[in-house]
């Protein structure tokens, strides 16, 4: 906690002590009497709708709440959370529908209600002041605010008991010590705006190997040994960093870089995080074992999961990971796709109200289904009389295949269709159970992520079908999605677009297109990247720092303007146009957009090489500064089978264009021929003599 937040929080805790002595009993949740609706029932994001009959009055986000505020002279209480989210749907139940609580809330306070996942730049603002002001953050997420937006006060989760002692001791606060809570406001806002910010540094930066490797040697020592991932608990999959762990690999042929990443993709897939039946990740484990799921399945979990086990797959030719990939995209089509041609957001953790419920099993349930197949598929995923777990079994693999080939006399061919055949009976007999709820809305940036594990999945399997849904989706967010070919919109839901995009929207919707031209070679997909980036320059651009702000200037309407510079679960969008900016420099010969991207990094190399794991993105841009890539160009009528038969194996120091007809593209231009396809390699400006000849290509990538 900072001193000079101390005076309006001491306060509000004092009052909260006091208050608390001369309550007495705790009130009692007394439930819903009657149905109320309000302003919510005319929003489309589930989460809010959520909301809509509770009895608190909320409004969405907007000019009537923030009137009303100053109307009233009231203070903002700002709620903030998600569909997916178990807590935010306790405190929901626990006060949020409780008319006593209700009617407290909408007497001293304007009530809010924000999902997070539309709009971020609102949930940036608000975890900024609670982290501030508390050390801590989380969803749900409960702010103060005074009537212009501006917070002094906040937490995360509050039983329905302190909540009600907050609520009091705050309106008690705001009215008797109003210049102090005020002056406080004013403090918190003014460090909420600056954090985050980056400072341009002078681009004379220069990068080695070295500066990497005594990064990662640093970080090897929170690696676990065991299980895989960062050594603690809970543990969250961070594609990003396994992602420049895998590339990193491929330039210093560091063999306890990839031992770290094969026994953390290996422990994920074989542990409880991964829906051992029906495919697909949850949002993270709650030991240190991948065991216990928090059994939230996230869009963009599994989105970036899928590119990363892709990547991994081209690497090692696991057969565990390309199943990973084949049944993590069985469950992203079966169970998050839309009808209109996207996907959906997220399957909560819970359903008939406990966690976890439809993913767990019974002994006898197994017993019944599988019959004399269950006592080897039990055996395999631990499935016990007394069960593994609180509400039930959680299947994980346990045992050792090969021990489990020795005692049932089996060979691995039969034993592998043994246990997909008991697999798929249970999904069958799963699928009669009341499913999780569904976060049915479209999110423009989590479904370009997938477009790109469509692309990834694509080139590690072949599988065309991957290759069509890739173009689906993205044919969705130029139909759909945008206006007038390079305006974005965030969410779609029942035919209605709504929310001007933020950078992340448009950072990973270019990543895609891009990516989607090296395999489709397609140009198109070039040009809408190229608007699309010109467009993002003039709206979100910082010329101070060199930067980008995550949201457009036409859009800056909270009391922070803030930019997202660190990897999270999703990777940072600044980071994301930088790349973007990189690759597209050198395919359209564009220097100014590598000047940018230049710039950028150079502004992050301090932070990136002192917190490496959270700086993944850019740490792959870095490399891609020490080790230049080479430009590999495939021109000629078969140009698009030999990408697909070069990418089926993994050089992340390639930069593939190619063209099965005349193209003006720089690197394209005047290397067609009708008669035979030919290979043209380059690199730092300078070019091999090409070839027809794919493995000379090869022999002369392949690195140390």
């Amino acid at each position: 906690m900072k001193i000079k937040y101390a005076f309006v929080i001491l306060a509000i805790a004092f009052l909260v002590v006091i208050t608390v002595n001369s309550a007495g009993a705790q009130i009692q949740n007394k439930g819903m009497k009657e149905k109320h609706t309000n302003s919510l029932i005319n929003e489309t994001s589930p989460y809010l709708l959520q909301h809509a009959h509770n009895p608190v009055n909320w409004y969405p986000w907007g000019d009537k709440a923030l009137a009303k505020a100053k109307a009233e002279d009231k203070p903002l209480l700002i709620s903030i959370g998600y569909s997916a989210c178990h807590w935010c749907h306790v405190m929901e139940h626990e006060s949020f529908e409780n008319e006593e609580i209700a009617k407290l809330m909408n007497e001293l306070f304007v009530c809010v209600k924000v999902d997070r996942e539309e709009r971020p730049d609102i949930d940036q603002v608000y975890m900024d002041a609670v982290q501030l002001i508390t050390g801590r953050g989380g969803w749900p997420l409960n702010c103060f605010a005074l009537p212009d937006g501006q917070p002094f006060y906040g937490g995360t989760y509050f039983p329905s008991n302190d909540w009600v002692q907050v609520l009091k001791a705050i309106s008690k606060t705001y009215i008797t010590e109003k210049d102090k809570v005020l002056k406080s406001a004013e403090q918190i806002s003014e460090d909420v705006r600056a954090t985050g910010l980056i400072e341009e540094k002078v681009n004379n930066s220069s990068y080695s190997m070295k500066d990497l490797d005594r990064t990662v040697n640093a970080w090897k020592s929170s690696f676990d040994k065991d299980y895989g991932g960062e050594n603690r608990a809970p543990k969250f999959p961070i594609p990003i960093s396994l992602e420049f762990l895998l590339n990193y690999y491929f330039y210093s042929k560091d063999a306890e870089v990839l031992d770290h990443l094969t026994l953390s993709l290996d422990k994920m897939a074989e542990g409880g995080i991964y829906d051992q039946i029906g495919g697909g990740f949850s949002r993270y484990s709650v030991d240190k074992y991948w065991k216990v799921p928090h059994f939230e399945k996230m869009l963009y979990d599994n989105a970036q999961l899928l590119s990363l086990y892709a990547k991994a797959y081209r690497l090692t030719k696991k057969p565990l990971y390309k199943r990973v990939i084949q049944e993590t995209i069985g469950f992203i089509e079966r169970e998050l796709a839309q009808t209109e041609g996207g996907f959906n957001s997220a399957l909560d953790a819970d359903s008939e109200g406990v966690e976890g419920k439809f993913y767990v099993w019974e002994k006898e349930e197994v017993d019944h289904v599988l019959g004399d197949k269950s006592s080897m598929f039990s055996e395999y995923f631990e499935v016990l009389e007394s069960a593994n777990w609180e509400e039930g079994n959680i299947l994980h693999i346990k045992k050792d295949k090969l021990d489990l080939l020795k005692k049932y006399q089996m060979t691995e061919a039969v034993f592998d269709n043994s246990i997909k055949e008991s697999k798929d009976k249970l999904l069958v007999a799963r699928a009669e159970r009341i499913s999780p709820g569904l976060d049915d809305k479209f999110l423009t940036s989590w479904n370009a992520l997938l477009i790109k594990g469509y692309i990834d999945s694509y080139k590690a399997i072949g599988d065309d079908a991957y290759l069509e849904k890739a173009i689906q989706i993205a044919d969705f967010i130029n139909e759909r999605m945008s206006k007038s070919g390079v305006q974005l919109f965030r969410t779609f839901k029942n035919g209605d677009s709504r929310i001007n995009a933020f950078l992340d929207d448009y950072s990973f919707t270019i990543e895609a297109f891009i990516a989607l031209y090296q395999v489709s070679f397609d140009e198109t997909w070039l040009q809408r990247a190229d608007a699309m980036t010109a467009y993002v320059i003039e709206n979100f651009y910082d010329d101070k720092s060199g930067m980008f702000f995550y949201t457009s200037i036409k859009d800056a309407e909270l009391v922070a303007r803030k930019m997202e510079v660190m990897d999270n679960v999703i990777p940072s969008s600044n980071a994301s146009m930088a790349e973007s900016l990189y690759l597209l420099g050198n395919i359209l010969g564009k220097q100014a957009y590598i000047g940018i991207s230049e710039q950028m990094l150079s502004n992050m190399k301090e932070q990136t090489l002192k917190y490496l794991s959270y700086h993944g993105k850019w740490a792959n841009l870095m490399l891609k500064q020490i080790e230049s890539p080479y430009e590999l160009v495939i021109s000629g009528k078969n140009a698009k089978k030999f990408q697909r038969d070069f990418n089926t194996s993994f050089y992340p120091n390639v930069l593939v264009l190619g063209s099965e007809h005349e193209s003006d593209l720089p690197l394209l231009k005047n290397r067609f021929s009708n008669e035979i396809t030919s290979f043209y390699l380059c690199k730092d400006k300078a070019c091999f003599l090409p070839t027809s000849n794919i493995n000379e290509i090869i022999k002369r990538i392949d690195v140390k």
